[in-house]
């Protein structure tokens, strides 16, 4: 998943900042700037996980709300073209989300028994876009199973009938589980299991009575004009409900010399013209060190960046560059070793991938189909928006359950059409819908496999996706 378009120019314009400083006068406008810039990089995955926060379990007048607090909304569809508020979206599984509340007590998820051959997962993460744990097929298997999600305080003994307890390092974190759909008629199987997700707190898990309620959040508007204004402020508010770690201990020090912390407000207009111009150039040279790393990112094979995803507060261990430029391409992006990504916008030589001059196509030699434990996709996005694209077959990405109804060669390779006509009638089964203009093409490997052939470690593994190639 990734968040909203508003964040690829977050930072042009920051005249109204409505934050406290109290130390300007022994800061210089120098040191200003390497703060500012720092702290960019350090906050905006916090943000980025803000604002889709706020659209989903908060505001229910965003157009995006889903539920409140603690409560599992299924959506029981795939992302289409007409779905907008979030980049590269994954149109294999449909999910379910939730965002979860943890300060008073605990939340037991429940998921019901899936039968072998789908896959499913649930991703937990927490409000620094960390992933801290999964149920699922890869980790604790198909079964029936209650599991306990805690929060950073929580100091309890795992109740009976409890599997696997998993600690949030935040109070706020997030739930997407993913629920694979073989077919275009298997929605309602899918639908089935997603209304077995269930959600309760732990007292009501143990019929017990509710301790008290935590208290009321006063949660900040976020849209895109306010993100660019108020950028500290979401980052102050998230901070107060996470509480801070050791490898935070130097960049929380440093925020707290211009004012920015938990719960703290930052007014950009009390700053002299220097600082206010250091404020302004600092958060502009973070964007654009997080830009960069973003077209950094993984390993190059074929034409393909393959990143290594998203992981835990350890993948990260404190650096925030890595951490913000994944956000960046794709927040909430799963471990390594539960999805792994391969991306291309460029033919092998770098020359930008463009549906409006060119047909591609992309071949599998014989016997070297992805490698997966579960399935694999490769999904069509528009090359600057990042969505998915109107097309006349309504085929927003091929994946391996419809290899039974694709055409392979006569060797036995399986080749994929990448253009945005029709490559006629007897290639219309291995048709992948272009734009009429650029191309990003995501490439999905469901539980990969770890044995050889396997494209792990990511980008350096012993198989490689084949090389898009220009028609002739």
């Amino acid at each position: 998943m990734r968040l909203p378009r508003a964040f690829s120019g977050a930072i042009a314009l920051l005249a109204s900042f409505t934050f406290t400083l109290a130390q300007a006068a022994d800061i210089t406008p120098a040191e200003t700037k390497a703060i500012a810039e720092e702290g960019y990089v350090f906050g905006l995955p916090i943000v980025m996980n803000y604002a889709t926060m706020y659209d989903y379990a908060v505001d229910k007048n965003s157009g995006q709300y889903k539920a409140p607090f603690n409560h599992i909304h299924s959506m029981h569809n795939v992302f289409t073209y007409k779905d907008t508020a979030i980049v590269s979206p994954n149109s294999d599984t449909p999910y379910s989300l939730m965002f979860m509340d943890v300060r008073s007590e605990p939340i037991v998820i429940s998921v019901p028994a899936v039968e072998k051959q789908r896959y499913y997962s649930v991703q937990l993460i927490d409000n620094n876009t960390y992933n801290f744990g999964y149920i699922g097929s890869r980790t604790t298997g198909n079964e029936a199973g209650d599991y306990l999600v805690v929060g950073p305080d929580w100091k309890g003994v795992t109740p009976p009938g409890i599997k696997k307890v998993f600690h949030s390092r935040t109070q706020l974190p997030f739930v997407i589980f993913r629920t694979q759909l073989l077919n275009s008629a298997d929605m309602p199987n899918v639908e089935k299991i997603q209304s077995s997700y269930a959600a309760q707190p732990l007292s009501a898990f143990l019929k017990q009575p509710a301790p008290p309620a935590a208290p009321v959040i006063d949660f900040p508007k976020i849209d895109k004009d306010l993100v660019k204004t108020d950028f500290f402020k979401y980052l102050g508010v998230v901070m107060q409900l996470a509480p801070a770690t050791p490898e935070e201990a130097s960049i929380r020090a440093k925020l707290a010399r211009l004012g920015i912390g938990a719960g703290k407000d930052f007014n950009f207009q009390a700053l002299s013209t220097e600082q206010k111009a250091a404020i302004v150039e600092g958060m502009q040279a973070g964007h654009a060190k997080v830009e960069d790393a973003v077209n950094h990112l993984g390993t190059q094979v074929n034409g393909w960046n393959i990143v290594s995803s998203g992981g835990d507060a350890a993948f990260y261990n404190g650096d925030w560059l890595k951490r913000a430029a994944i956000a960046q391409a794709g927040i909430y992006a799963n471990d390594a070793e539960e999805a792994t990504y391969p991306m291309a916008k460029a033919l092998i030589d770098g020359k930008p991938l463009d549906g409006s001059k060119h047909n591609y196509t992309i071949t599998f030699p014989a016997g070297q189909l992805p490698p997966v434990n579960a399935f694999w996709s490769v999904t069509m996005y528009d090359g600057k928006s990042q969505l998915l694209i109107n097309n006349p077959i309504n085929r927003y990405l091929i994946n391996s359950p419809m290899l039974p109804n694709m055409k392979k060669n006569p060797d036995g390779s399986l080749t994929l059409y990448i253009q945005k006509d029709s490559p006629g009638a007897d290639k219309e089964s291995n048709w992948l819908p272009a734009p009429d203009d650029l191309i990003y093409l995501v490439m999905r490997l469901y539980w990969p496999k770890t044995v050889a052939p396997s494209i792990l470690p990511a980008g350096k593994g012993t198989w490689s996706p084949p090389q898009l190639v220009k028609a002739i």
